[in-house]
């Protein structure tokens, strides 16, 4: 996942696993925009929130906020082929996902990318990754080091910050 930060984010999106996706998200329209056109075609890319930016560069997919994660059958019904994730942070938002193709759960640690922001732990992320209906990535925090502690009810893992 990208964020705000002013990083090489093509240098990291190459230094990748093949078959990567990488979310792009920027708080500012025009920053997202430029970043999406940056990025396409280094990996398959999903729009975060912006599902009109999406359409129109061509990517593969949006990432839609826990917030507005009910949208997702809306725009699953426009574009079927697109892969569409969301983010969420309880159990209670993981109810209902059925128009999603994976949720990431976060903050599993403490992270940088949302400082204050009260990690869920490992065993408890385990507990709700093992109940969801789709798979579920590890998010917030997560790095080599700490990653062995994630249980095998998460699908995989994504990052920001131990990308950069």
């Amino acid at each position: 996942m990208t964020d705000d930060r002013k990083a090489d984010w093509a240098q990291a999106v190459c230094a990748l696993p093949r078959d990567s996706v990488v979310v792009v998200r920027a708080r500012d329209a025009g920053r997202r925009r430029a970043l999406a056109e940056e990025l396409y075609g280094l990996a398959r890319l999903l729009i975060a929130g912006d599902p009109l930016l999406a359409e129109d560069i061509g990517a593969a997919g949006l990432h839609l906020p826990e917030l507005r994660m009910r949208e997702a059958g809306h725009w699953r019904a426009r574009h079927p082929d697109w892969i569409i994730t969301s983010s969420a942070h309880s159990l209670r938002a993981l109810m209902g996902t059925a128009h999603l193709d994976a949720v990431f759960l976060s903050p599993i640690f403490a992270t940088t990318s949302h400082r204050g922001a009260k990690p869920l732990t490992p065993v408890r992320a385990a507990t709700i990754a093992a109940q969801a209906e789709v798979p579920v990535y590890a998010l917030g925090g997560v790095t080599v080091r700490n990653g062995v502690l994630l249980a095998p009810s998460f699908s995989g893992i994504a990052a920001i910050t131990s990308l950069l």
